[in-house]
């Protein structure tokens, strides 16, 4: 006969144990129920919600899912590939005890993300948490290497919520300012006290450029670690937002014309506490394996366009000279280059120095968003791979010979053409494994489906609100 105890099939040892504990706990302290958090291929949180007396039950077991959310598009249609979109199966959801976080937005909620795992135990090969982890786990075994991660949160704040979907800007201050952060301040105040309260280091919260929009900035953390933050903080964001009788999008695109919402990838390599972007005798203090990491980031970019800017309206967003960084481009602190190099200030290199990867929008899925970069950039340092010439200014502005002799050319403008330049990139889908890659490209293909004969205004106005 099976108790709570007995061995867990995709949890960890002692996590029922700790789980119990932890849940009288949390009930000690208001928590009603906990949400279990997962993104999918589409870049749509998912979530099921738990009460907190069967936290010891979830640790143990798991919770049910069914594997077809792999398949799921932003509008909620299924498409199918050989192995997903059937009706049949069912996963279970782990939730990562070393994770959990009381909701201060949400009072009377915790949160946890979850590792999606099949009934028999094994690790779900469509899971993109478990794929960022082994890609890390890899890093680290073969190379030696570790890295720090952080994703930039954009958002656009509207009055609402609007029957008609419409946005309409609760701000009307400008680009970056003052008015702008008084306007808001009651909730950014509330925002800054939530994410103390959860323990999420803020660097900066401020105005930032398009109609009704402020950025976040976190500290950086190790990859899985920072794709759950980013996860956390835009769930964060959502609530503190609605108690103040307002509304947020995330989405790539708000409106058709215009500076879009992005989630720039911030990233460093180390060896043995040793930041590679800092101290070697490259370019700007980069050593050679750094230099290479960039280089392999820039030569995989136009198909990592498909899991990085994923939806149809990440397009709209993905424009030159609007610092998206649409070309293969990299210069130092050149926000129109796809890759921009931090060296950060004198005195703080060794700690500060990261690279940028800014064609990047929060439709992507964080986990898969982070594995795929750092896939390209190890396959830079496996082949010691060479920065081309930098650029600086305007990549748009350069003639015809400049871009050649820079190797500067233009990221895919439509959804279309990620998914081909995806298509025929061998390393990055042999990094996905078949059924994540081929749940890529069935639901990419889908999203073009979905929207196609719309104009850009209706593009736009159909994944306003999905993210």
């Amino acid at each position: 006969m099976s108790t709570l105890a007995d061995p867990v099939p995709g949890g960890r040892p002692g996590d029922v144990d700790r789980a119990t504990a932890l849940g009288g706990e949390l009930s000690g302290r208001g928590v009603h129920g906990i949400v279990l958090s997962y993104v999918d291929t589409a870049g749509v949180g998912r979530v099921k919600t738990i009460p907190t007396a069967k936290l010891a039950s979830a640790a143990a077991w798991g919770v049910g899912m069914s594997p077809v959310f792999d398949t799921f598009l932003a509008n909620d249609s299924i498409v199918t590939t050989d192995v997903l979109g059937s009706p049949d199966g069912d996963l279970r959801l782990y939730p990562d005890l070393d994770h959990l976080v009381v909701l201060a937005g949400q009072p009377g909620w915790a949160w946890a993300p979850v590792d999606r795992v099949t009934q028999e135990g094994e690790r779900h090969p469509g899971c993109t948490r478990t794929f960022l982890r082994r890609i890390v786990a890899d890093a680290e075994q073969r190379h030696g290497i570790t890295f720090k991660a952080a994703v930039e949160i954009e958002w656009a704040v509207g009055q609402g919520p609007s029957a008609d979907g419409k946005f309409v800007p609760a701000l009307s201050g400008p680009a970056y300012g003052a008015i702008r952060q008084v306007e808001l301040s009651d909730c950014t105040a509330d925002l800054l006290a939530a994410l103390a309260a959860q323990g999420i280091d803020v660097d900066q919260l401020h105005p930032e450029y398009a109609a009704g929009q402020f950025e976040v900035s976190v500290g950086a953390l190790d990859p899985v670690a920072a794709a759950d933050r980013s996860v956390l903080v835009r769930q964060t964001i959502r609530a503190v937002a609605q108690r103040h009788g307002l509304v947020v999008s995330f989405a790539p695109a708000v409106f058709a014309e215009g500076v879009g919402n992005g989630g720039h990838l911030h990233l460093s390599a180390w060896r043995d506490g040793t930041n590679l972007h800092s101290g070697g005798d490259g370019r700007y203090g980069m050593t050679a394996e750094a230099e290479s990491f960039a280089a392999g980031i820039l030569s995989h970019l136009p198909a990592l366009t498909a899991v990085t800017a994923p939806s149809p309206a990440s397009y709209l967003r993905l424009k030159p000279s609007q610092w998206a960084g649409v070309f293969t481009a990299w210069g130092r602190e050149t926000r129109e280059a796809a890759v921009r190099i931090v060296t950060g200030t004198l005195g703080l290199h060794d700690q500060a120095a990261n690279l940028e990867v800014k064609p990047v929008d929060l439709a992507a899925n964080p986990y898969l968003a982070l594995g795929a970069v750092i896939t390209a950039g190890l396959e830079g340092i496996r082949r010691a791979s060479k920065l081309p010439q930098e650029t600086t200014g305007d990549p748009a502005r350069l003639s015809a010979d400049e871009a050649k002799s820079r190797d500067v050319r233009r990221l895919p403008t439509t959804l279309s053409e990620a998914v081909a330049e995806f298509r025929e990139d061998q390393a990055l889908r042999g990094a996905l494994g078949p059924v994540l890659a081929d749940a890529v490209i069935a639901v990419r293909e889908g999203e073009i489906a979905a929207v196609a004969g719309l104009d850009d205004e209706r593009v736009a106005a159909a994944y306003r609100w999905k993210y």
